[in-house]
């Protein structure tokens, strides 16, 4: 349920709603706008009154709208404007589309700085790269952990990009808050609930992607567990999902994009290269995600895609990308945004 206070109401009044919600046993989530502050009272209404429709008549109060979604905080009911996320001096969910480009994993320090050095050239506005990986078997490469974080907080230095890094496990979480600008939670971890606790009670932004076999209000229902932790930040990502299809590694599903783009205020972008699994398909898909609605989008570049350790087959070659960025400047010009 949300309360919408009036455009005159004071902080004073502003507080009383909050204490009462509190009071009631829920969280209060306030949201300042411009003409108004919208309250979110959120919580289990199982066995209790709706004793929430009482606090309109404090003093105020507009009115109080129920949430039909499941998905509260997420939901378009509660904030019909975008939420612009901030990672560095980065915003997503503007008129401009982030890129967030570089290899699926780090593997060295020449690999990591030539990756990162090519992708800004090309107009990449955040680096990507992994630190800690999981794989689907156990004896292939895990990435370098803490020296691999290392290292990307070097190449920020060097290019001046903000670094967006996956976490897998809470008990990391001090240690890559530490180096990086934004955390990953992968598909493998979309339903993670007690990592989606551990990051929401951080102040990183966090990028949430699709799980494989994730329906949209699934996936929504993950971000909720972010947002009802007091961390707004987070940002969706489509990565394609596990469907019967083998021509590709995953079906990219563009549906979600504009579908996403209707029931929640958070970002989204589109990763077409897990969402297709060769690096030939990468282009035509980040350019059909810009027209259908994208926020940015997140490509793996690699210096030398042939000896990557990890996910060189979709990986693309730093001249590629530059040239994807050219043909994205000219679809996003198409549709009234920029890159």
């Amino acid at each position: 349920m949300i309360v919408v206070m009036k455009s005159e109401a004071t902080d004073e009044q502003i507080e009383k709603v909050v204490s009462t919600i509190k009071e009631l046993g829920y969280k209060a989530h306030v949201i300042k706008g411009v003409l108004r502050t919208v309250i979110g009272a959120v919580g289990d209404e199982r066995g209790k009154p709706h004793h929430l429709e009482s606090l309109s008549i404090l003093e105020g109060v507009e009115k109080v709208v129920p949430i039909l979604q499941p998905y509260k905080l997420a939901s378009r009911e509660f904030k019909p404007d975008n939420t612009i996320v901030k990672v560095g001096n980065v915003e997503i969910g503007g008129n401009k589309i982030v890129v967030m480009a570089g290899p699926c994993s780090v593997e060295n320090e020449e690999q990591i700085i030539e990756t990162a050095i090519a992708v800004k050239n090309a107009g990449a506005s955040i680096l990507r790269g992994g630190a800690y990986k999981p794989r689907t078997s156990p004896y292939t490469f895990q990435g370098l952990g803490e020296e691999g974080l290392k290292l990307l907080a070097k190449a920020r230095q060097i290019t001046g990009l903000p670094v967006v890094t996956e976490i897998l496990d809470p008990h990391d979480l001090d240690v890559i808050a530490e180096y990086s600008d934004m955390l990953q939670i992968g598909a493998r971890n979309a339903q993670n609930y007690a990592l989606l606790k551990h990051v929401g009670r951080c102040n990183k932004p966090v990028l949430l992607k699709r799980g494989m076999a994730t329906t949209i209000t699934e996936f929504l229902m993950a971000a909720e567990y972010i947002l009802s932790e007091g961390n707004p930040n987070v940002v969706l990502c489509e990565r394609g999902i596990r469907t019967f299809e083998t021509a590709t590694r995953n079906t990219f599903d563009l549906n979600a994009i504009p579908v996403l783009k209707e029931k929640t205020h958070l970002p989204v972008l589109a990763d077409p290269s897990h969402g297709t699994g060769y690096w030939q398909y990468v282009t035509p898909m980040a350019l059909a995600a810009i027209a259908a609605g994208a926020d940015g989008l997140l490509i793996e570049v690699h210096y030398k895609p042939e000896i990557a350790v990890s996910d060189g087959g979709q990986s693309l070659k730093p001249s590629k990308f530059a040239a994807l960025m050219e043909k994205a400047r000219a679809v996003a010009k198409a549709v009234g945004r920029e890159i």
